[in-house]
């Protein structure tokens, strides 16, 4: 499997990315270095402990991170639940499901990508 195909694979933009990287071996760094990121883990985390102020700060950096490398479907996702957190709202056990399913698929993909290099 490409990058590109790992892209296509999780429904995410590989042309804005490499448009914003310039470089597909950069990208291609960046887009493994997601897998060993602990924000996700810190959102579960949170969320389980009720720290809402740490969930909150978790969801945006994933957030971010996702918005920079284009991972389409998680950026929308992670963007709906940081809102969410932001507002303070408690009942956002939908939106977490669905991070928590992009995420999934998300990294599966990449760690397909990874086994084939």
């Amino acid at each position: 499997m490409t990058l590109q195909e790992c892209y296509q694979s999780m429904g995410a933009d590989y042309a804005d990315a490499i448009g914003r990287l310039r470089s597909e071996r950069l990208l291609q760094k960046f887009v493994l270095k997601f897998l060993s990121d602990g924000s996700y883990q810190l959102l579960r985390t949170s969320l389980e402990t009720g720290n809402q102020e740490e969930a909150f700060r978790a969801a945006h950096t994933i957030k971010g991170m996702c918005q920079n490398l284009s991972f389409t479907p998680m950026a929308a996702s992670s963007s709906a639940l940081t809102e969410a957190l932001r507002a303070g709202r408690t009942d956002v056990e939908g939106l977490v499901a669905q991070v928590e399913e992009d995420y999934r698929k998300t990294t599966e993909t990449i760690a397909a990508f990874q086994a084939g290099l």
